[in-house]
């Protein structure tokens, strides 16, 4: 399944299936087949991500500051952060909120 996220503010953004509920379960909304985030949700969704974002950064810099102290090899992660994820979907909440325009999925 694709998630395709729609509005008359911004071009469409998809993201595959797994991608789309993690972002839409990390900003607060049902991961459902069909939903919309609204323009005063926006400014909020936005701080969720950023959060989350920054959240998972600290914790892998501390994984592998953790496993150079123990003189093991640093652990690898997933070849794409959530930063790279979530960015054009932060940029299409902005473009969405800043012209009160809603956006939608599954519709």
């Amino acid at each position: 399944m694709l998630y395709k996220f729609k509005s008359k503010a911004a071009g469409d953004l998809i993201m595959l299936e797994p991608n789309g509920r993690r972002v839409l379960q990390i900003i607060g909304k049902d991961p459902g087949p069909q939903g919309i985030i609204l323009p005063e949700e926006m400014p909020g969704a936005i701080a969720k991500l950023e959060q989350a974002i920054a959240d998972e950064e600290a914790e892998h810099k501390r994984l592998i500051e953790e496993a150079k102290a123990k003189g093991e090899v640093p652990p690898k992660f997933e070849g794409v952060s959530l930063r790279q994820r979530a960015v054009p979907f932060i940029d299409m909440l902005n473009r969405c909120g800043k012209e009160e325009k809603e956006i939608v999925w599954g519709v």
